[in-house]
């Protein structure tokens, strides 16, 4: 709290002091100024009740010995008649009883210490496995008993714990569901009665900023700090809300930012991968693509290169559409797309401030593209994301959006496709692979070069089931980046200069492998056949 913030606390108690005492004259009352000894004024146990105490506003001071003397600290809002009534009891019975008018700031403060608000302690959710039903009735059970004003946070707070990605709040006729996707899967959790949701979209719409009455989807952004085991950590948290049949759906994407994990040592990469990504981001100029879907872990990858750059000899600045996670070092400029604000504009000005690595958030549109390719073949890194399945995809698409351009073919050096798929807890067992799945992971494999593969031998494959435990109820523990990287050689950039007549996906991806490059599918079957995680994982997402 700043010096002026105290000073303007202390003169509004001054002033609530000087009008207490005015009112005390008016009342006949004699006023008492606890101020100066209210941290240890001796207020008297078990004279009155407390619920009177709340509702009358009246406090027991003093109870004297011998001749028994009573003193009570009262309020203006206390009622006349109270008082009159307990005058006439005590006096009644021989014993001597005063009264003192305090502040409502003296009151809240004495109230307070003499009865403290209880803590009360939930359960922690758990979430269901299939087919469970027990679990999500007991859980919407807590959460139709918790406060009101609690019931928002204690979500949010039980998400982060069960280290959850996003929390997904809809309506349905009578109750609101709600689920929360962990490790990449969608989980229902809960359901709730729907005055509880009332109360969670108000919370929600001042904090994030979204109207609860609008009927036009709204984005909003709110943080909150989270203490666990006496630790604290900020959670950035992306709003969406959408108008349905029964109310207004939200979900929340909860990002989980410790500057520390952005790091490219933690992404479990080959040497080979990781190899090959600094070779690209120590130059001082090319273009870097990150492509995948949303939720695929993109702009993880794209701020750890950023963190692997950040030094204090290199100018990195970055256009976000919200910023999600702040960087010590870097300036980073929010674009909001939604009132106006566009990429391609924000990246021509900020050219002008001679950065030497750019981000752009997402390359949406061909003016946005032009720009940023044009920025990397200037002297600028510029890294971004595109929405696409595959690094070939990717060439495609982006040949779609800007048509054959030798420029764009010597400027794009790296795009890199990504994945997050589950990954097996150390509780997993090891199964022999069907004659199936042999046939499967060798028709995949075909041209893989042997010292690329984690196992010797192809005939005889070992492959890991999850097994389900108290603490990993699904067998799964976090989740493993599968990336795909294309390096962008002379052959790759003959399909981009229009030197090759048949410019589709398929034939792309096959100049890449020739090149030596691994495919999403290849690099997922390798993490299975590593036991870090299944077939059926990598089918799912990939």
């Amino acid at each position: 709290m700043g010096m002026d913030e105290a000073s303007i606390q202390l003169k509004r108690r001054e002033n609530e002091e000087q009008s207490t005492a005015d009112r005390a004259r008016i009342l006949g009352l004699p006023y008492l100024d606890t101020r100066p000894f209210e941290e240890n004024i001796p207020l008297v146990q078990g004279l009155l009740q407390i619920n009177q105490m709340h509702s009358d506003f009246i406090l027991p001071l003093h109870k004297g010995g011998g001749e028994e003397h009573f003193q009570f600290l009262v309020t203006s809002q206390t009622p006349r008649s109270l008082i009159s009534k307990m005058r006439d009891d005590y006096t009644a019975r021989g014993e001597r009883v005063d009264f003192f008018l305090i502040s409502n700031s003296a009151y809240k403060f004495l109230m307070l210490r003499y009865d403290p608000p209880k803590e009360i302690v939930y359960d922690d959710i758990k979430i269901a496995g299939e087919g469970d039903s027990e679990t999500i009735t007991a859980v919407s059970q807590t959460l139709n008993t918790v406060s009101t004003e609690r019931i928002f946070d204690f979500l949010i707070d039980q998400a982060d714990k069960l280290g959850a990605s996003d929390i997904h709040i809809e309506n349905m006729q009578d109750e609101i569901r709600i689920r929360m996707r962990v490790d990449g899967l969608l989980h229902p959790v809960a359901n709730i009665d729907k005055d509880k949701y009332r109360i969670f979209m108000g919370e929600l719409s001042s904090r994030a900023n979204v109207s609860t009455a609008s009927n036009k989807p709204q984005s909003g952004h709110m943080q909150k700090e989270i203490t666990r085991d006496n630790a604290t950590h900020t959670l950035n948290i992306r709003v969406e809300t959408i108008p349905t049949m029964y109310g207004q759906d939200a979900v929340l994407r909860l990002f989980n930012f410790d500057e520390s994990l952005l790091n490219l040592d933690l992404l479990g990469l080959s040497d080979e991968e990781r190899h090959e990504i600094d070779e690209v981001i120590s130059h001082p100029r090319g273009m870097v693509l990150m492509v995948g879907p949303t939720g695929s872990g993109k702009s993880t990858t794209l701020y750890s290169m950023l963190n692997a750059l950040n030094t204090s000899d290199r100018k990195i600045i970055t256009l976000e559409d919200p910023i999600e996670y702040g960087i010590t070092g870097i300036s980073q400029i929010p674009i909001n797309t939604n009132s106006g604000g566009s990429f391609a504009e924000g990246l021509r000005s900020v050219l002008r401030l001679d950065p030497d690595v750019v981000m752009v958030g997402e390359i949406r549109d061909g003016d946005t593209a032009k720009t940023a390719i044009q920025a990397s073949i200037t002297g600028h890194l510029v890294l971004s994301s595109f929405h696409a399945n595959s690094t070939s995809a990717a060439f495609s698409r982006m040949i779609d959006l800007i048509g054959v351009n030798p420029i764009f073919a010597s400027s794009i050096r790296l795009i890199v496709a990504q994945r997050l798929v589950r990954k097996l807890s150390d509780d997993k067992t090891p199964r022999e692979a069907t004659e199936a799945e042999v046939n499967y992971i060798k028709k995949v494999l075909k041209d893989v070069p042997a010292t690329k593969l984690p196992v010797d031998n192809l005939d005889h494959i070992t492959l890991y089931d999850p097994v389900p435990t108290e603490e990993h109820p699904f067998g799964y523990n976090g989740r493993v980046v599968i990336m795909e990287q294309m390096i962008v050689t002379e052959d790759i950039q003959r399909f981009i200069r229009g030197d090759v007549a048949d410019i589709h996906t398929e034939a792309i991806e096959e100049a890449a492998k020739k090149n030596g490059m691994l495919t999403l599918e290849q690099k997922g079957i390798i993490a299975a056949l590593r036991g870090d995680t299944t077939l059926s994982e990598i089918s799912r997402v990939i």
